[in-house]
């Protein structure tokens, strides 16, 4: 099943930043970032199966508030069957309210290419999700509502489940705050709600897939394009995550969520 937190796509971050990002107009309105990460995590829960990805992208900021891009990221199989690449695309708009307030609405894709259901043996699924978001910004504070318009990443009754997962949600808290010229502090705290639950629970009774997640991000920036960052990541509901089984093996099992550390080595241009 797929089961998901991000580290933007890379890190806390640049989550609690990406709101604020649109409501400035940069020098250059097309920017690229890549990355290399300890682990991929994406709403508390890994997606590489702890394992290191590389990461990147680009994002079109156009000063009348209209915002898209693109990034990708490597993944796991075992989450994932037939594909080993996430890459997400994305657009919004938004407006400052005020100097202190801001809001911001937008969809956002992810597309496994090559990954289905049908890879691990079971009937023919697609992982791809769509949501639609919207945020309000006050200061450096961003409170964010995802929304599901497709099974959210195909969790349906192909996997045991009492039916589809479409309009499943995922509500967010960011906080980013500059200690000093150079480090930065950034706090997450995010819930998803599942609208389905399993048909038959798991051995110690867990049925419902929905789970809290907490984080914060220590970044160091190196140069005016270059940063290191540590974080630590915490997912609840370890009854239901704390062994999930592999797509490719049903016996290798693994703590997709509980309490993580990261560390990532990011580029900005």
């Amino acid at each position: 099943m797929k089961l998901r937190y991000l580290t933007a796509s890379t890190a806390l971050l640049s989550l609690a930043c990406a709101g604020a990002a649109a409501q400035q107009a940069p020098a250059n309105p097309v920017t690229g970032n890549v990355a290399v990460t300890s682990d991929y995590m994406f709403r508390g829960l890994t997606q590489t199966w702890g394992r290191p990805a590389i990461q990147g992208g680009a994002d079109y900021t156009n000063p009348n508030g209209f915002a898209a891009g693109f990034w990708g990221s490597s993944i796991s199989e075992r989450s994932y069957p037939g594909g080993a690449m996430e890459l997400d695309l994305y657009a919004s708009y938004g407006q400052a309210i005020n100097s202190d307030w801001s809001w911001r609405v937008g969809v956002y894709g992810y597309v496994y290419p090559g990954a289905n259901l049908d890879q691990a043996g079971l009937p023919s699924r697609s992982l791809n999700t769509a949501e639609a978001n919207a945020a309000l910004s006050w200061k450096q504070f961003t409170l964010k509502y995802n929304r599901a318009l497709t099974d959210y990443f195909g969790v349906d009754t192909e996997q045991g489940y009492t039916g589809d997962s479409k309009g499943t949600d995922y509500l967010q808290l960011d906080a980013s705050f500059p200690l000093t010229e150079v480090w930065s502090l950034a706090l997450h705290a995010g819930h998803t709600h599942y609208t389905t639950a399993l048909a038959t629970p798991l051995a110690n009774g867990a049925r419902s897939p929905s789970y809290s997640d907490f984080g914060a991000t220590l970044k160091y920036q190196l140069n005016p394009h270059w940063s290191v960052s540590g974080g630590i990541t915490h997912a609840t509901n370890a009854d239901f995550y704390r062994r999930t089984a592999s797509f490719l093996n049903a016996n290798d099992t693994r703590n997709v969520g509980g309490s993580r550390g990261f560390l990532m080595l990011q580029g900005t241009f």
